[in-house]
């Protein structure tokens, strides 16, 4: 079985972190994002993975060729030389996708993460016997988004509506589909939109089917987003996989922490915090819904809240991070500075305080 993951653009919204790698190559809860779906689809049963891509393909590729090897799955990539869209990319990489068994295959946008639950999808999928399946989640604010009509018995889909203004459901498309070889020859070799283009054309025909998805959904493309993303990533691992989480005196609600990762005396790490691989939290620190990457050392008496510190990035003693501060790899902050929103590039050293959100050059 094959899948085609839309990796996409330049990840401007989750920069400064994407200056240093690839947007599926961020890490999030202490691995990349893209592996948490290559992880997925390989225990779904996908044997072959394609990356439709257009930013930075070597370094991608240099990086999942161990990966390739550990986890026994085949990754291949399909370069675009201009964006294509959502749809684009399946006629481009056509001839990977298609074998010739008319077995269907995953398609899912890079940014979503969830429990994946791709073998209820193909259960699903084969049950209704139609073209397409697409994967949606319930949203409190529809209005915000494509909302799509479904017939709640059935699955069957009727209709999309972009942004309504007036209820007419509360299921939005979760960027995971099921598709049939056929869906192919319905996609010119452009730039396409598959959810404006071509999934509306399958629902006039009565062959795209809809299954809402159990648990968590939520697109982690940028820092507000990637934040809650982690918080509901952790509370599943605690429905799920509780062994995986952090527990002892200095831990409070959902953490998780690389096991090579060392936390000194009178910490308080907690709720919602990952910490990554060989990071150094010193004696006193305060963590709280926030993602430490790896190589990261926060100093002693330090406090971090609702912010985002990059790889091998260093906390000085007493200062205070918080309000969604982003900091790029190897930035390094003063002792007792305080940053109040701050998003710094790469390589940096910040001295002074930062005491309205800004970016910092």
């Amino acid at each position: 079985m094959k899948a085609l993951i839309l990796v996409g653009g330049f990840g401007t919204r989750l920069r400064p972190l994407t200056l240093s790698v690839p947007k599926p190559l961020v890490d999030f809860a202490n691995k990349p994002m893209i592996l948490h779906q290559i992880e997925a689809l390989k225990s779904a049963g996908v044997d072959e993975v394609v990356l439709a891509i257009n930013y930075q393909p070597e370094v991608m590729m240099n990086f999942l060729v161990e990966f390739e090897q550990k986890l026994g799955i085949k990754i291949t990539c399909s370069r675009e030389t201009e964006p294509m869209g959502t749809a684009g990319p399946l006629a481009l990489a056509r001839d990977k996708l298609d074998d010739g068994s008319g077995e269907a295959f995953f398609v899912l946008n890079s940014d979503v993460i969830s429990e994946y639950p791709l073998k209820q999808m193909i259960e699903f999928h084969h049950n209704h016997g139609g073209e397409a399946t697409i994967m949606v989640t319930k949203v409190d604010e529809p209005s915000k988004y494509g909302v799509v009509v479904m017939d709640e018995t059935t699955g069957a889909v009727q209709r999309f509506v972009e942004k309504p203004q007036q209820f007419v459901g509360n299921k939005i498309n979760a960027g995971i589909y099921l598709l049939s070889p056929k869906t192919l020859d319905r996609i010119e070799l452009r730039p396409t939109s598959i959810e404006k283009e071509i999934f509306p054309k399958i629902a006039a025909e009565q062959e795209l089917f809809a299954m809402v998805l159990p648990g968590f959904w939520m697109d982690i493309g940028q820092p507000r987003d990637y934040n809650t993303g982690l918080r509901l990533y952790l509370q599943s691992l605690k429905q799920h996989a509780p062994a995986r989480l952090a527990s002892g005196s200095s831990i409070i609600g959902n953490v998780l922490v690389d096991e090579s990762a060392h936390i000194g005396d009178g910490c308080l790490i907690g709720p919602d915090v990952s910490i990554g691989q060989g990071c150094v939290i010193e004696s006193g620190v305060r963590l709280s819904r926030c993602t430490i990457m790896r190589g990261v050392r926060v100093k002693k008496h330090a406090c971090v809240a609702g912010s985002i510190i990059g790889w091998h990035s260093t906390i000085g003693q007493w200062a205070r991070i918080e309000n969604m501060t982003v900091l790029g790899e190897d930035v390094h902050v003063r002792d007792e500075v305080f940053s109040n929103g701050g998003v710094v590039l790469p390589h940096k050293e910040i001295k002074s305080s930062i005491l309205k959100p800004e970016i910092v050059m």
